[in-house]
């Protein structure tokens, strides 16, 4: 018996179909998720290592990088040589301090010419994969030097720093000029000590500051708030909140904020892409890579004026009215 035609039909177009090309589905990848790897000469504590570890943390937690460090890599025979064993687990980036290690830095850089190189304190990119960053707050430490010059009852304002470099030099002169601006008599005490994290020697020098007639203190590293305290004077932290060191001293300080930088160079990692760029003008204030820390209840107690023209000289640097111009000499004090 013949098959009806209708079902003839039906397997005429169903076995056409199976000769006709089957359409191309593609399957989206799955996002890249690098690895990176931080090294930080100094131990992670130390306020400018916080900043980055925090920044990269949270990268980690939203899942977008695979993350390990080490620190207090005092040198560059410490620091290349971490860098060096850490290359052959083929991480995706490197984040360093090359402070202290920038030669070894470039050679290795040179050698892994496929691997991201985020470097902070170097001076210049390296092509084809070096790029550099840094902290640059001399915008909120000049507004701290607007508060400092205006609140200061003796006349006379200190800052204890670490090592006399470039970014830190502009930091200071800033502040400085901040502070003479608000009282063109103020006094400012400059004190490197020679150091990125030693605690004890801040304080010490914080100490004489304030023995010499000192009543505010720009701690731009750690371990001067501990002599403000002590002492019951003004004090400005630096690089990170420290408001909770000494909440009845700390007013607010320049505080940078990585955030923006990581999620730049994370997404370029992820891409794989490589590049020697000037990372720097991501710590600005109009970026939101620098700022000053919250206030926790000062400026209700802050003189109303004195609040008013620090709002106003923040509002002009974030608008790009007012510019500070670079000053990265030796910060000269009186």
């Amino acid at each position: 018996m013949r098959a009806p035609k209708s079902r003839s039909r039906r397997r005429i177009v169903a076995a056409a179909l199976l000769l006709l090309p089957l359409p191309c589905v593609t399957v989206a990848a799955e996002p890249k998720v690098p690895v990176v790897m931080a090294f930080y000469g100094t131990p992670l504590e130390e306020p400018w290592n916080m900043v980055i570890h925090t920044a990269l943390e949270g990268e980690e937690r939203a899942g977008k990088i695979r993350y390990t460090w080490k620190d207090n890599l005092a040198g560059m025979e410490a620091m290349g040589g971490a860098i060096r064993a850490a290359l052959a687990a083929k991480p995706d980036m490197i984040v360093a301090d090359a402070a202290d290690g920038d030669a070894a830095i470039r050679a290795l850089a040179a050698a892994n010419p496929g691997v991201k190189f985020v470097i902070g304190t170097a001076a210049t990119p390296q092509e084809p994969n070096m790029s550099i960053f840094d902290s640059d707050l001399a915008e909120p430490a000049y507004l701290c030097g607007i508060l400092a010059g205006s609140l200061t009852k003796s006349g006379t304002v200190g800052v204890v720093c670490g090592k006399s470099e470039p970014h830190v030099n502009r930091t200071i002169n800033a502040f400085i000029a901040g502070a003479r601006d608000a009282g063109p008599g103020v006094k400012v005490k400059v004190t490197f000590i020679d150091s990125w994290y030693d605690p004890p020697k801040a304080k010490a020098a914080a100490l004489s500051q304030i023995a010499a007639g000192a009543d505010v203190i720009y701690a731009e590293r750690e371990g001067a708030i501990a002599a403000a305290k002590e002492k019951g004077v003004f004090a400005f932290g630096n690089l990170a909140d420290q408001f909770a060191e000494a909440p009845e001293c700390v007013i607010t300080g320049p505080v940078w904020n990585m955030t923006p930088l990581a999620d730049y160079v994370v997404k370029q990692a992820a891409a794989g892409f490589v590049s020697a760029e000037d990372l720097q003008d991501f710590s600005t204030l109009a970026r939101g890579g620098a700022a000053l820390a919250p206030f926790h209840g000062w400026e209700t107690k802050l003189p109303p004026d004195v609040l008013e023209l620090l709002r106003e000289k923040d509002r002009a640097l974030k608008a790009g009215l007012m510019t500070l111009s670079p000053n990265t000499t030796l910060p000269t004090g009186d």
